[in-house]
């Protein structure tokens, strides 16, 4: 996928008060970031930000931490964020890559995947975000019985993630072809693509993933 570069964009971000600067120096101390002893939930690859600010919208209780790698799709959220008053959520522009050096072991209790780019040549495998690599930094950051929520319209790369998945060594918990036909649908939170894909009738997938044990 092609992005539009928006200029200014990085200076924007840079200044804005929404976003963590230093994200490595909150390791192991993000909730005080929060002020608070809430659990932790982000969004690796946020995009405009209408997902992970429903959630903290809707759980007040919980901590969100929303991250883009792009600056200019990073600053679209922004802009949304600027219109709501939300104490418990907090932005990145980073790599998901990068995750294990800006939370400590234990500190995630949730990690959401919505969405992602498929990258669906075969030479690419390791980039996908549901792939062994990023599934051992998602592993590195969760606490013990943490979850990972993946959810797609590609049923290419979903089916790709059931089987890279457990083969990271999780336990698929439960996952769906057609969510919003599922059970998962009461509470269900669209994403921009979501909301546009169900318009069209397109069935989107998802899966809970949990965290292996330490042996």
């Amino acid at each position: 996928m092609r992005l539009r570069h928006i200029q200014g964009a990085e200076e924007k971000i840079a200044s804005s008060p929404y976003v963590v600067q230093d994200p490595e120096g909150e390791r192991g101390h993000w909730n005080q970031r929060f002020n608070n002893p809430h659990p932790i939930e982000i969004e690796v690859g946020m995009g405009k930000g209408r997902f992970i600010m429903e959630l903290a919208n809707r759980y007040p209780e919980r901590n969100f931490i929303g991250i883009e790698r792009y600056s200019s799709v990073l600053l679209r959220g922004l802009e949304k964020r600027e219109q709501l008053d939300l104490k418990n959520i907090w932005f990145l522009c980073v790599d998901a890559k990068d995750l294990s050096g800006i939370f400590e072991s234990g500190e995630v209790s949730k990690i959401y995947l919505n969405f992602s780019d498929p990258w669906p040549k075969d030479r690419h495998a390791k980039r996908r975000l549901t792939s062994p690599e990023f599934m051992e930094v998602y592993r590195q950051i969760l606490k013990e019985g943490g979850m990972v929520e993946f959810k797609t319209d590609n049923k290419e790369l979903f089916q790709y993630s059931l089987e890279s998945i457990p083969a990271s060594g999780w336990e698929i918990a439960s996952y769906t072809f057609d969510l919003h036909h599922s059970p998962w649908s009461v509470d269900n939170v669209m994403t921009e693509y979501e909301a546009k894909f169900a318009s069209e009738g397109k069935p989107i997938c998802k899966l809970a993933a949990l965290r292996p044990k330490e042996i």
